[in-house]
């Protein structure tokens, strides 16, 4: 997730100063994937790169770098988990760690193209002897920089596969040098969340901590005074069943509102689409028989479609947080089946081509 970027943009306007500490390298098991982040400012941490001995060795490698003011600019650890570290996980991961600033060039663009929505690739060159180097371009716009690129020994199809697969990997150059590729996208996990009740708000409380984009619909007017995490975008409209339309393809629908017929309308649109990964409605299989009946009187499509109950089987609490717990398992488990249909079709390659 991003939430780094804003939080440094925030430490930064409040006069802090922070260290980046990045999942650069990672070969057998370990907690987390390459590219993992986590910021440490003189005074807390924000994110994770998977806890444990690993977490705490590496928070206090940054602690280190803030007292020492203008010391390093960035240092490259290697932790082999078992050895060093007494995870049981027993992979060997490489960190990167870098004293980051928003003033710094690199920030201003990435924050221009995360504030417009853009996909970004960040490429961080470095050695074991002082030399660094950090640029960001717009990933739509790498096919421009295909000579540059080249000149800086970066692999074509390393950058490829970043984008293809939206994922960071550290390639190994000439010289010791390594570039660390980090694609930095809005990610294509898009929950649209209809109600803004109690089991609404715990639902957005839980999903709201993934990575995903959510979309947070209500037409009353007092929940927007809530302030939410930079992944929740609220949205007060005095018709909600029309932001249906908003949503991009494989977008998941959570429907919860105060209202019946408002729920019925929401699905209905949901339904029609046809492009949705999951169009689930809170209730019990009392309203689900009615709505269903209704919906194909209606005409409606997709109706055998509808989801209602929510949540995984097993679970049968009626608490919010219960609710929010179960109905997040159950998107994650139809996310990873989407997905995993996606890659089981052939795959369309951007070729950087000079000019592209």
């Amino acid at each position: 997730m991003n939430e780094w970027i804003d939080e440094l943009r925030d430490l930064s306007a409040a006069g802090g100063r922070a260290i980046t500490v990045t999942i650069s390298g990672v070969r057998g098991s370990a907690p987390r994937n390459t590219g993992a982040k986590m910021l440490v400012s003189e005074s807390e941490t924000f994110g994770t790169i998977g806890g444990g001995e690993l977490e705490y060795q590496c928070t206090r490698i940054a602690c280190d770098m803030l007292r020492q003011g203008e010391g390093k600019t960035h240092v490259f650890r290697r932790f082999p988990l078992g050895s060093n570290c007494g995870q049981c996980c027993g992979g060997v991961v490489d960190v990167l760690f870098e004293v980051c600033s928003a003033q710094s060039e690199w920030f201003a663009d990435l924050v221009e193209l995360f504030d417009a929505g853009r996909p970004a690739l960040m490429l961080t060159r470095f050695d074991g002897e002082g030399e660094f180097d950090k640029q960001v371009f717009a990933a739509d716009k790498i096919g421009e920089h295909a000579s540059e690129f080249e000149s800086l020994g970066v692999p074509a199809d390393a950058l490829e596969k970043s984008l293809a697969d939206n994922s960071a990997q550290l390639v190994k150059l000439s010289n010791n040098q390594m570039q660390l590729i980090e694609p930095v996208t809005t990610g294509n996990f898009d929950i649209a969340i209809f109600g803004a009740g109690h089991v609404g708000a715990a639902t957005v409380a839980v999903l709201s901590t993934l990575d995903c984009n959510i979309r947070w619909i209500d037409s009353r007017r007092n929940f927007l005074k809530q302030k939410m995490p930079a992944n929740v975008q609220m949205i007060r409209s005095g018709s909600p069943d029309r932001e249906v339309a908003a949503m991009p393809a494989r977008a998941f629908y959570l429907v919860m509102t105060h209202s019946h017929s408002l729920d019925y309308e929401i699905c209905s649109r949901v339904l029609n689409r046809q492009d949705f990964a999951y169009c689930g409605l809170i209730g019990s299989l009392t309203k689900q028989r009615r709505f269903v009946g209704r919906l194909r009187r209606d005409g409606v499509a997709n109706v055998e479609r509808l989801t209602c109950p929510i949540g995984v089987a097993g679970i049968g609490g009626k608490k919010p947080a219960e609710i929010a717990v179960s109905v997040a398992a159950e998107l994650l488990q139809i996310r990873a089946a989407v997905e995993l249909a996606i890659e089981s079709r052939p795959q369309k390659h951007v070729h950087l081509v000079k000019g592209q």
